[in-house]
């Protein structure tokens, strides 16, 4: 008989998931009679793994063989808290741990995580789980051609918007990403009905401020949008217009580095008052300099992406801080809130003061960002982060439920790997977070979705994956694949966020190749289209869906079940990726894929999936 405990389950530990101070939490462990236990203690450790306090557990039950020892207690302050049991019983002492999913190990394996997150620290309800779609402006549409006067150069604009994105290296070896294929922001502003239909509430932007290159991660100017997508009244006027559909804009912030052709850096010289031309400039102490002024600290390196000094006053008074700041400027003209690029390389307390004058300006703005790893208890240039127990972020980029479903859906995991993802970012990451963190399954960063579904997988050569395109065969695994995979993001907590064209089927290996031009001539009739548009009008019609709570079981032959619970309703979504299934069915069918209905059962396919409501409850 093993010793029982699962901080997953209420039976174990009351309440599921983080606390806030002063919030009671009940833990017990069931431990077997035989082992005539003396005493058993509940091990707090703090962040650092140094001994924060021991609570003495008391018998608290019996049953069938197993004594019941139980503690409650509450945490003081805000902040991140791992924990083990130690037990001594007649003949012997040893630490308990968790093992795997929801077993424990005697002497070895992991420490259960408590997080305890500031009382006073909330998320927009505007956003809780809605669909976001992700737009690289440059590649969405183009509203003609903008004269773009004071456009950064050199720069070239493509005649064929199906050509590959420009990816060899010119006569010095670079890449200069200086090719655009003219979208704008009137063009986004037309597509909105589209974007509408599709379902969308909330659509996030890729850096549209002034910067040299076609990614525009290189900032030249934070008060200026670039000339190629247009002017402020253009950005103030898609607000305006994605307003009066209930969608609201998320910007790009671009805050630990800008670029070196910048009017902060101005390496050449454009602007004038740049720190690399004039040691007296006003953005000076901005950047590191070894050795003025060649000689400077850069983003992975790259000279053209100087980085800052965030903790500098006059740059925070800049992004932030004054009347008529980065962040106060956009958020007036129209926006609803920023992500945060790298977030892993601004520091806690910029990140902290930036939310507060967010939340000053529009209580209401959404802050999310990019992390890519658990953003719970990420370490960070040695560092343990505080962006939910020191209440910094709203949401995050959801990469561990990306490659958990991609893993799954490709049979490279059974099913208890995507379980374990799901249900750990449940326990670690605040409820008000998990009904906004940021799920995606591709982006600007990442090959595409379909493409990353393909069976045999793409060439190695750069130049062959620039335009390669699957066999049918792999075409009709990938998509089956790409069903399942959408169909789970769209089950699961958090915000669902589609990227421009995935919604389509479109193919592209990694940056530049998934970062193409929206091929608007293949959405009339696109059967993949019509199945995002199925899944986004569950999603905004359930509430369930949007704000219940989860649960996930796997059996561990590929096949996985969700159960979402809320607003007095029942959702249960089951998917097959091994063999053929029978699964039961108990309420009403919302949406069926390689399934039948056979006596009153649901035959499920390879690659089938279904989701059932239930009222009844």
């Amino acid at each position: 008989m093993r010793i029982l405990y699962n901080s997953k389950d209420l039976k174990f530990k009351e309440p599921f998931g983080t606390l806030t101070p002063g919030q009671s939490c009940r833990m017990c462990v069931h431990i077997p009679a035989l082992c005539r236990t003396r005493e058993v203690f509940l091990v707090l450790l703090s962040e650092n793994g140094a001994e924060y306090k021991r609570h003495k557990m008391s018998l608290a039950g019996a049953d069938v063989g197993y004594e019941f020892y139980g503690a409650s207690f509450s945490l003081p302050e805000a902040g991140l808290f791992f924990y083990y049991f130690r037990i001594r019983t007649e003949n012997e002492e040893f630490s308990l741990y968790r093992y795997g999913f929801d077993q424990t190990n005697m002497e070895a394996g992991e420490l259960w995580q408590l997080s305890c997150v500031p009382e006073s620290f909330h998320t927009p309800e505007a956003f809780y789980g809605s669909v976001m779609y992700q737009i690289f402006p440059d590649r969405f549409y183009a509203d003609g051609i903008l004269p773009a006067e004071g456009k950064l150069t050199p720069y070239w604009i493509h005649e064929n918007k199906t050509d590959i994105p420009a990816f060899e290296p010119d006569e010095n070896g670079e890449v200069k990403n200086c090719d655009f294929y003219g979208g704008n922001l009137r063009g986004i502003a037309q597509k909105l009905d589209y974007l509408k239909a599709l379902g969308v509430s909330v659509l996030y932007l890729n850096p549209i401020f002034k910067a040299y290159s076609n990614h525009r991660y290189d900032t030249s100017d934070y008060m200026k949008i670039d000339e190629l997508l247009g002017d402020e009244a253009d950005f103030s006027r898609l607000c305006g217009l994605a307003h009066e559909r209930g969608m609201r804009i998320i910007l790009d912030g671009v805050f630990s580095h800008t670029g070196s052709n910048s009017r902060y850096f101005d390496v050449y010289d454009i602007y004038g008052d740049g720190a690399y031309r004039h040691a007296d400039s006003k953005y000076r102490s901005w950047y590191d300099f070894e050795e003025y002024p060649e000689k400077y600290k850069s983003w992975w390196g790259i000279s053209t992406l100087p980085c800052v000094n965030e903790m500098d006053d006059s740059y925070r008074e800049y992004i932030f801080g004054g009347d008529d700041s980065v962040v106060a400027h956009w958020l007036r003209a129209g926006a609803d809130g920023f992500r945060l690029d790298v977030a892993d390389e601004l520091p806690d307390e910029f990140i902290s003061q930036l939310r507060a004058r967010l939340k000053e300006i529009k209580p209401e703005a959404l802050l999310i960002g990019e992390v890519w790893e658990d953003a719970s208890n990420k370490i960070s240039y040695g560092l343990r982060r505080r962006y939910f127990t020191g209440g910094e972020l709203d949401s995050v980029m959801n990469y561990p439920l990306r490659k958990a479903i991609i893993e799954y859906v490709c049979g490279l995991d059974e099913g208890y790997g995507l379980r374990r993802t799901v249900m750990d970012l449940a326990e670690n990451y605040p409820h008000q977070v998990m009904h906004t963190v940021m799920n995606m399954l591709s982006t600007h960063d990442t090959p595409r979705l379909l493409s990353a579904l393909s069976p045999s997988g793409a060439p190695e050569n750069k130049r062959e994956r620039a335009g390669y395109r699957m066999s049918a065969q792999d075409m009709e695994i990938a998509r089956s694949r790409l069903y399942c995979a959408v169909f789970l993001q769209f089950m699961l907590p958090g915000m669902p966020c589609v990227y421009y064209g995935d919604e389509l089927g479109t193919e592209g290996a990694e940056d530049p190749f998934c970062r193409g031009y929206f091929d608007w001539e293949r959405t009339d009739g696109n059967p993949v289209l019509g199945f995002f548009r199925t899944l986004a009008g569950l999603r905004n019609e359930n509430d369930a869906l949007k704000t219940g709570s989860v649960i996930v079981e796997s059996d561990g032959a590929g096949r996985v079940t969700v159960e979402r619970r809320g607003s007095g309703e029942l959702l249960r979504a089951f998917v097959n990726v091994g063999e053929p299934t029978t699964a039961e069915i108990s309420g009403t069918v919302l949406l069926s894929e390689k399934c039948e209905v056979e006596n009153g059962s649901m035959r499920v396919e390879n690659y089938g999936f279904f989701v059932e409501k239930r009222t009844d409850l």
